[in-house]
């Protein structure tokens, strides 16, 4: 069973950071893409930034010099690093991968419980 674990989210005033992490563990043969989504409440779930195995990466409009997303191969990990966050930023941040769980497997997209950001003072 392949699982995605996020940690890091809470509460943070306006212009604070705050650091995600997402771990991957289980059986596991490759990665490809990883990346983090957001889901306001009442709101479809939305990409936030993606990064690919050799570090590629794309973010949404809002969150472009304000977040930075990295990844380790050797530890199957994905982080978010949030600076300069804002109200706005409040949702629940999911992070995903695109995992192959053994060689000539199908690739699949696998999901973390999600973690809650909220920005307030």
């Amino acid at each position: 069973q392949v699982q995605l674990v996020e940690s890091g989210g809470g509460l943070v005033q306006p212009g604070g950071s705050l650091r995600l992490s997402c771990a991957s563990s289980g059986s596991i043969f490759s990665i490809r893409d990883m990346g983090w989504y957001l889901q306001a409440a009442g709101k479809q779930r939305e990409l936030v930034a993606t990064i690919t195995k050799g570090a590629s990466t794309n973010y949404a409009d809002p969150v472009k010099s304000r977040f930075t997303i990295s990844r380790d191969n050797a530890k199957n990990t994905v982080d978010l690093q949030m600076n300069n966050l804002k109200p706005d930023d409040t949702a629940v941040y999911y992070c995903n991968a695109d995992i192959r769980v053994y060689a000539g497997a199908a690739r699949r997209d696998y999901w973390g419980q999600g973690t809650q950001v909220t920005v307030s003072s």
